[in-house]
């Protein structure tokens, strides 16, 4: 079977979710059977460094204002001619935006597979900036153009379809966890709490997410000033400037949060909007915590009957689902967090997310 080579074209590679997947992804597939690149639209970000480390090609094309930058389009163009690749796989608006236009340039299109990625539901564009309006516009008209749209959820696929996307093909592979990095360990819960100042027998709960109005941290804070007597990391770029509330401890964006989540009881998903397939709430669950979660994207379906779905926007809700987790007896929480460990392993690991991928690039490509 011949190796396929697989060039992704993202936006950035700095913290996120689409940006996490790719990297696990590329990574964790068997190097005798594909040769990944990555072409970043934007320099730097934490997983350019890693990905290079662990031996894969990284290309940061110069994007430095709003695409179309000619400079940098030419700098991919250039890259398709020279690595010839069996498939272009784009991640994100722009990057999606980007892999169409520069295959479609480069003079490869016959010869080369084209898949574009959805990574989120239903957007409030009113809350972003005028150039994600203008991409996600042009990506709907555009829609017929690659070979095929992988969404990583049925609820991010069924929202672009009501938004006009008519893709030729489409499937919906969920993100996978990797279950071995992101594991339980209570021998080390008591330590962990101890570096962060937070009690032993305190009811802890782990909320992960950058600052982004589809976040919702104001639910959050709302939902832990009706609940004093339970304490939250905010871990997530920017959430070190959240208001100074004595439950809440602010970490900003962390590099250890496999870690971090071995000290929590409860994993904790506020988000008003625009969520696919929430790694935030997978990871935490492979952690063995128990998910609260608002019920946007396809979380109801990465939950299942583990943990606790409420209304988005309804801070009452929230704290009434973290309450009733926290509060559980000591057996009851075990086997809620066994199973939600469980559900994880057994349905979202990182192999099968590899897997799936590979299957559908070897359909395409044959």
């Amino acid at each position: 079977m011949a190796r396929l080579r697989i060039l992704h074209v993202i936006t950035g590679l700095d913290a996120g979710g689409a940006e996490s997947m790719l990297a696990a992804l590329v990574t964790a597939s068997p190097r005798d059977d594909f040769a990944h690149h990555v072409a970043s639209l934007k320099a730097g970000g934490v997983h350019a460094a890693a990905l290079r480390a662990a031996g894969i090609e990284v290309d940061e094309l110069g994007l430095t204002r709003q695409w179309p930058d000619p400079r940098a389009l030419w700098h991919l163009v250039r890259l398709i001619r020279s690595t010839r690749p069996d498939l272009v796989q784009g991640w994100l608006y722009h990057g999606d935006l980007a892999a169409w236009l520069g295959l479609a340039l480069s003079g490869r299109r016959r010869s080369t597979r084209l898949a574009w990625s959805l990574r989120g539901s239903k957007l409030d564009l009113a809350e972003y900036r005028r150039g994600l309006r203008l991409a996600v516009g042009a990506c709907t008209a555009l829609s017929r153009r690659p070979d095929i749209v992988i969404a990583n959820s049925r609820a991010g696929l069924a929202e672009h379809l009501a938004l006009g996307y008519r893709p030729r093909r489409s499937a919906v592979i969920y993100n996978g966890v990797d279950i071995a990095r992101f594991s339980p360990d209570p021998a080390r819960k008591i330590e962990i709490r101890r570096t962060l100042g937070i009690g032993e027998t305190t009811p802890l709960i782990a909320h992960v997410a950058r600052m982004d109005p589809m976040k919702d941290h104001q639910t959050l804070l709302a939902a832990m000033r009706l609940i004093p007597e339970i304490h939250c990391l905010a871990i997530g770029a920017g959430t070190e400037n959240l208001p100074d509330l004595r439950n809440l401890h602010r970490l900003g964006r962390r590099d250890d949060v496999p870690r971090l989540l071995q000290a929590a009881d409860v994993i904790v998903s506020s988000s008003a909007y625009g969520e696919g397939f929430s790694n935030a709430l997978a990871e935490g669950m492979a952690a063995g915590l128990p998910a609260v979660a608002t019920d946007v994207g396809d979380a109801r379906e990465l939950v299942a009957d583990t943990g606790v779905i409420v209304a988005a926007r309804d801070p009452a809700a929230l704290a009434a689902g973290i309450r009733s987790l926290v509060s559980e007896d000591g057996e009851a929480h075990r086997r809620r967090s066994e199973h939600s460990r469980n559900r994880i392993k057994e349905n979202f690991s990182l192999a099968r997310a590899v897997a799936q991928f590979g299957d559908t690039y070897r359909e395409l490509c044959d």
